[in-house]
């Protein structure tokens, strides 16, 4: 049975804010009307547009300056990246990793210390061994690729990468079910030319190597 939710007076006015805000009445880096103004405007109590406020700046819309008031910082409140990322089809995910791993890998190569080597390797090693079980296969060869970003020192790319691997990942176990085999030698050898491109040094090089192969992923997946 669907129940009645109960919507909060500082949820309804956060709402009708990010409305108006939408609407371009107030325009990125204007400032907003004090929270005076803004009760009478709205028809609630300075406490309620005071949450609302705090609200729609922890979402992203607005910024407090102590001593100067509030200020539109973004047209669209941020969403859950989670979500985000769920609702996307799987080759706008891939082409999100071409974009993520392709750099990674670039950065990788000028970047990564020996321990990052040695992690690589054993990532590499354990994808090699994991072939008998599809399930252990993608992880293996997930584990792989992150080892790869996380050579690259840069912690944004790799929380992005963290938060797209659940959505691919059975995207991957069904693909490798109908695929007549997986990790088989010329896959692995792809892996491996990555490997030794970050061990080289040679950042164009691990670069494109990155690319290629997920361009082949999202031309299977498509």
């Amino acid at each position: 049975m669907v129940q009645v939710q109960r919507v909060s007076l500082a949820d309804q006015t956060a709402d009708v804010l990010a409305d108006r805000i939408r609407d371009g009445e107030w325009a990125l880096g204007a400032k907003l009307p004090g929270e005076t103004t803004l009760a009478a405007q709205l028809g609630v109590g300075r406490t309620t547009v005071r949450e609302a406020i705090r609200q729609l700046a922890g979402r992203g819309m607005l910024t407090t300056r102590q001593g100067s008031g509030v200020f539109v910082a973004a047209l669209e409140a941020f969403e859950d990246w989670n979500e985000v990322v769920q609702r996307s089809d799987i080759i706008a995910v891939v082409e999100a990793r071409i974009a993520i791993e392709t750099e990674a890998a670039r950065l990788a190569a000028g970047r990564r210390t020996p321990a990052d080597l040695r992690a690589i390797r054993r990532a590499l090693d354990q994808r090699q061994e994991h072939r008998d079980s599809i399930e252990e296969h993608v992880d293996a060869d997930t584990a792989f690729h992150r080892s790869v970003v996380a050579a690259a020192h840069n912690p944004i790319l790799l929380d992005l990468f963290d938060a797209l691997t659940p959505r691919l990942r059975q995207a991957m176990i069904t693909l490798l079910r109908i695929r007549p085999r997986y990790g088989d030698v010329a896959d692995q050898q792809t892996h491996v030319g990555l490997a030794d491109a970050i061990a080289d040094r040679a950042p164009e090089t691990a670069s494109n190597r990155s690319r290629t192969h997920l361009e082949s992923l999202k031309t299977t997946l498509g």
